[in-house]
């Protein structure tokens, strides 16, 4: 079984930085790509950011030159850095790691969610 558990999410000023953190943890051989996704209160859940384990990066635009994802493969980590906060960017932000293998005998993929970390900008 593999786990992803975020952290750094919290209450910023509009205009202010959050960095958040997303660790899997497992029986993990390799994983695909990494990303984050979030949910505003009454709306669907939209992609916001991608990372391919060779760091090709993929951003939605809402929040592309604020926001920046990258990835330590040796941690099996991905990290979102939020400037330039945005009311608008208030949600539950979600983690998650696509492609999953646990061994390199079997070719199954799975894919897996983190819990969801809040994040509100508010003045």
């Amino acid at each position: 079984q593999v786990q992803l558990v975020e952290s750094g999410g919290g209450l910023v000023q509009p205009g202010g930085s959050l960095r958040l953190s997303c660790a899997a943890s497992g029986i993990i051989y390799s994983i695909g790509a990494m990303g984050w996704y979030r949910q505003a209160p009454g709306k669907q859940r939209e992609l916001v950011a991608t990372i391919t384990s060779g760091g090709t990066t993929n951003y939605a635009d809402s929040v592309k030159g604020r926001f920046t994802i990258s990835r330590d493969n040796a941690k099996n980590t991905v990290y979102l850095q939020m400037n330039s906060l945005k009311p608008e960017d208030t949600a539950v932000y979600y983690c998650n790691a696509n492609g999953v293998r646990n061994s390199p005998i079997s070719p199954t993929r799975r894919d897996y969610w983190g819990q969801g970390t809040q994040v509100t900008v508010s003045s």
